[in-house]
């Protein structure tokens, strides 16, 4: 996920990968025992011009230290605040706060405040929905959407309410330059389905400030899809979409070119055209596990029927030459003058062209020009059990990625040098047995998401999706 403060003033474009050979990843299958993670690729075009520019002396903060109260284990030096939990009373009064806590951004507010916009990843059979409230509900039969937190200076909780509710499967989405959220809905659930009352699938744009400026109007022109996360071009208004799809057909990496190109607040609901990414040759990313590995002449497709109204977006046909797939695609984000997107994982098994424990590819829209970046791999000693990363960041820190997968669940910083640290890990997933050294039993579904740093860069907000919890954590960042 994308940094919540995108700069609006030009820098240089990203260094070109280097010049030297590139490293093929050996990959095993990703669900083999004990994986690990390994970085390899030209991390510096992931840091030129940002916040994580700045070298640092050494590979993170040192070990994490276990936290007496058993909810999240941070380096010495680190604090971090409960600011909101799954069940509690929204500050509003509109109800309690939902749960599956997932994709967040954080926004600038007055007098040095901060506005948190959080999703709630909630599908028909969810215990604890977002509430029902008149004028920000798209489909009352929904519990999914999003929550704002406005935050005082000191970093206290000052109102808690609902900024859009009955959507769908809120997963992530992505800030605009304008200040706004765009929510996405991870489905392609139609209306009769799982007691819906309307068609889901899309974007959703939220005022983190005054929601009600925004509603709950779906941005249909952005198409109907398993929506994941999105990112602006802040230059030329161009909105690209990642689509989560982990069975065949996989999902497409997507772009939108507005009708009103300038942006502002409910400038998408101008319309605009939809199209997705073809890499000629190319039928599935997975095959390329080369890092550094670059493709000209990236060409962009017109999507037949956006609105999926008899087949799904993935599944139309595009024509002779195809269209580019690629399985789990899921975290996206702009940096510099270009758009980074993330694919989770592969699994050869279910269908995919090749395996690896995750990917990051860079796109530069100015010379049509796709890079692997980053690849996650087996063979270093940070363990990573289960699947790999999903939200990513961007701060003082470094590349910050949310594990997703099962057990131990933790935040991984990475260095601009590709040296991997263990930034937090939730204690909550750390049953008695494993802290005894004992045999780990499967702990509750405790994945990190929505990780952004404030405005400042001073503080990280991450979310634990089960049970539900946003921390606020502050400590030495430029350390």
């Amino acid at each position: 996920m994308s940094d919540a403060s995108p700069s609006t003033s030009p820098s240089a474009p990203p260094a070109a990968p280097p010049s030297s050979p590139s490293r093929r990843q050996v990959l095993a299958r990703t669900g083999a025992v004990g994986a690990s993670i390994a970085f390899t690729g030209a991390l510096s075009e992931l840091f030129a011009g940002t916040a994580a520019a700045a070298p640092q002396g050494r590979a993170g903060y040192g070990p994490l230290v276990p936290d007496p109260a058993g909810l999240l284990d941070l380096p010495k030096g680190f604090r971090y605040r409960v600011l909101s939990r799954e069940g509690e009373p929204l500050r509003s009064g509109e109800g309690k706060v939902p749960g599956n806590h997932d994709g967040m951004a954080a926004f600038r507010g007055r007098r040095g405040g901060v506005h948190l916009v959080r999703n709630h990843e909630n599908r028909a059979t969810a215990k604890l929905g977002v509430p029902t409230v008149e004028g920000l509900t798209y489909d009352p039969a929904a519990k999914g959407g999003c929550t704002a937190l406005a935050l005082g200076r000191d970093g206290g909780v000052l109102g808690e309410r609902v900024a859009v509710a009955g959507t769908a499967v809120n997963c992530a989405g992505g800030p605009t330059p304008w200040g706004t959220w765009l929510t996405c809905e991870e489905t392609e659930d139609k209306a009769g389905t799982n007691g819906y009352t309307k068609d889901h699938g899309f974007v959703f744009e939220v005022d983190p400030v005054d929601p009600r400026r925004t509603g709950a109007v779906p941005l249909t022109a952005l198409g109907r899809f398993q929506h994941e996360a999105v990112a602006v071009d802040p230059w030329r208004g161009v909105v690209y979409e990642t689509e989560d799809a982990f069975q065949k057909p996989f999902g497409l990496f997507y772009r939108f070119l507005p009708d009103r190109p300038e942006g502002g607040r409910g400038s998408l609901r101008a319309g605009g055209r939809l199209q997705a990414m073809r890499v000629p040759g190319v039928p599935d990313l997975s095959a390329v596990q080369e890092t550094g590995a670059t493709f000209h002449g990236v060409e962009w497709a017109d999507v037949p029927d956006p609105l999926a109204v008899h087949t799904p977006i993935r599944h139309q046909d595009f024509g002779p030459r195809g269209i580019t797939h690629a399985q789990k695609l899921e975290g996206c984000y702009w940096g510099g003058r270009c758009v980074y997107f993330v694919s989770s994982y592969a699994r050869s098994t279910e269908g995919s062209a090749g395996d690896h424990y995750g990917q990051v590819w860079r796109y530069d829209p100015a010379r049509r020009r796709l890079t692997l970046v980053i690849v996650f791999g087996p063979d270093t000693d940070v363990r990573l059990p289960g699947e790999s990363p999903d939200n990513i960041c961007l701060g003082p820190g470094g590349l910050m990625v949310c594990e997703d997968g099962g057990g131990t669940q933790h935040v991984y910083g990475v260095t601009r040098r590709g040296e991997v640290y263990a930034m937090a890990r939730n204690a909550q997933a750390i049953t008695p047995a494993a802290a005894a050294g004992g045999t780990p039993q499967e702990p509750e579904y405790g994945e990190f998401a929505g990780v952004t740093f404030s405005p400042d860069h001073e503080t990280m907000y991450v979310n634990c999706y089960t049970p539900g919890t946003t921390f606020a954590v502050t400590g030495p960042w430029r350390r």
